[in-house]
């Protein structure tokens, strides 16, 4: 079982296609963004209530309707996004094994139950330094890895398709 679940995946594509050019636009459809990556709208509504709730992103109306980002990309963290989808969870449970050693006999010494969990106290700094890592990441860097990996005409494959899809929905409604 991983700690960050799918749907921050998810999310986060979903976020870097709204990041604006090279790869992305400025707004679209749960609808199209779903089927861009595969997956129900209907999961990609869940996720974009979420982030919607924390403000990462707005509803946008109009022909075209849709989401857009309510902020900067340089200024959404992937924490953020984290947070949103999966909650402000612990990395780790403590559940004070240290007090069930057999050779205690259920009475566990005031030594061995004193202070923090030595197990417990370096998970905690793992869930720290993992939060201050993911909170130092912005959006706008993983658009920008994106950007440097792929060929110069995906973004605008990417920008096209969603242009078409939008173009197709406004066909059907006349």
């Amino acid at each position: 079982m991983s700690h960050i679940s799918t749907g921050v995946e998810y999310a986060l594509h979903c976020m870097l296609y709204l990041a604006g050019p090279p790869h992305g636009v400025e707004e679209a459809g749960v609808r199209d963004l779903a089927e861009l990556q595969g997956v129900p709208a209907e999961y990609v509504a869940k996720l974009f209530t979420k982030l919607h709730k924390v403000g990462l992103v707005v509803a946008t109306e109009g022909a075209r309707g849709g989401f857009t980002l309510a902020r900067p990309s340089k200024e959404i963290s992937v924490l953020d996004v984290v947070d949103a989808i999966d909650g402000n969870k612990p990395l780790f449970e403590c559940r004070e094994i240290r007090a069930r050693c057999a050779v205690f006999n259920d009475d566990a010494p005031p030594w061995a139950m004193s202070g923090v969990c030595s197990v417990h106290a370096v998970m905690k700094n793992a869930e720290k330094r993992m939060r201050e890592a993911l909170a130092a990441d912005k959006l706008s860097d993983l658009a920008a890895r994106v950007t440097a990996k792929a060929p110069r005409a995906y973004g605008t494959q990417i920008v096209k398709w969603l242009d078409e899809r939008t173009g197709q929905r406004h066909a059907a409604r006349a």
